[in-house]
């Protein structure tokens, strides 16, 4: 099977072809990629609210800002993409911020692609995925396909409890990368995904710690502005009184950005490029001691993960741009050794992750899904 996959981000957007097989292990996609920079692809004041959109599947030309040079970038990018690749079996496409929904592949329809360009869950650029997966689709008369949504929710009902009655946990993480490498890791293992206790610490621009059981994905830390190891940017959980301070010191939309974006290693060494930071380390004593932090915290949250799973995890799954860094990867296997197997997936495996979520469907492996669109 071919599949083509696309995943857009706000400063670039990706693309590839995947040959998809079916195998006695599920499904095995290779990838050929291509990548496209372009200006950031952001929402306007037209993308928001019922005014600027129909759910009823006759306003696909509704005025969204989808005349922006990123976008039209974009169009360009597939459109000769498409023109040099086999003809497919489907497109594949990262999903937007739809809402909470059980993990699995979902069909795009016209409904699906406008109610995310809504972004009732959040600004993200991802959220224009299901429209342009819908266009490419129709190219070539093909179905597309979101598979694994970020806001994928599976929590335990425990695990959504806070000590603030009013006050719910939520479930937002990288449940793309996440599902893909603990697959990976199960196979490593000789075990099936289905059948395993599995703890993946996705660690890039943002983290997120998530514990799956038996494939599902029963807590995380989340990977916004949640919980869980600061990240190159991110903050990661704050003492409360220290936060409340903070609040109180500025406007909201200050201490948003400061928390998401001037965070972590950025806010404590003034960069989040990890390269450099591994090469100060040698001569710098801060930089040293963030890294060490940075260690900690991470090993104190898998734990943590570990020790809310059911039983004793059968791998632990460390990942994202931060595992391609190998001392900080011997640090946390010396670390984290004791509890269970450690297995090190550097980077990630969306694009692979879309691409065998469509073959599943393909291969009538899985069912796809509906989403069902809040009311």
């Amino acid at each position: 099977m071919i599949v083509y996959v696309l995943n857009p981000g706000s400063t670039s957007t990706k693309l590839g072809v995947a040959t998809v097989t079916a195998n006695n292990k599920g499904v095995t996609a290779v990838v050929e990629k291509l990548e496209l920079q372009h200006s950031t692809l952001k929402a306007r004041a037209s993308d928001h609210g019922a005014a600027a959109l129909s759910l009823d599947g006759t306003a696909l030309d509704a005025p969204v800002g989808l005349d922006s040079e990123a976008m039209e970038a974009i169009r360009a990018f597939i459109k000769q993409a498409s023109t040099e690749w086999a003809k497919p079996d489907a497109i594949s496409c990262r999903a937007g911020l739809l809402g909470p929904c059980a993990a699995g592949t979902y069909r795009v329809t016209k409904q699906l692609a406008q109610y995310s360009l809504l972004h009732k869950n959040g600004i993200h650029a991802s959220n224009y995925g299901a429209r342009l997966a819908l266009e490419w689709a129709e190219m070539f008369g093909v179905p597309a396909y979101l598979v694994d949504p970020p806001t994928v929710d599976e929590l335990l009902p425990e695990a959504r409890v806070t000590g603030v009655p009013y006050l719910s946990r939520r479930s937002r993480f990288h449940a793309l990368n996440a599902r893909a490498v603990a697959r990976r890791a199960a196979t490593e293992i000789g075990k099936r995904f289905e059948d395993s206790t599995i703890v993946v610490a996705h660690l890039g621009g943002g983290s997120s710690v998530t514990s799956f059981q038996n494939g599902r994905a029963i807590d995380t830390t989340g990977a916004l502005l949640d919980e869980g190891p600061f990240s190159t940017e991110r903050a990661g959980t704050l003492p409360i009184e220290g936060l409340l301070d903070l609040a109180y010191s500025m406007p909201r939309e200050i201490l948003e950005f400061q928390l998401r974006r001037q965070s972590g290693f950025q806010g404590m060494l003034g960069t989040g490029d990890l390269k450099l930071i591994e090469s100060r380390a040698v001569q710098d004593q801060p930089t040293r001691e963030a890294i060490n932090a940075y260690v900690h915290q991470i090993a104190k949250n898998v734990g943590a993960y570990a020790a809310a799973s059911p039983g004793r995890p059968d791998a632990i799954v460390l990942t994202g741009g931060a595992a391609r860094w190998t001392s900080l990867m011997q640090r946390l296997e010396t670390r984290l050794g004791w509890i269970a197997p450690v297995v090190v997936i550097p980077g990630e495996l969306e694009m692979e992750a879309l691409a065998e979520g469509a073959g599943r469907v393909l291969y009538n492996l899985e069912a796809a899904l509906d989403f069902q669109i809040p009311i």
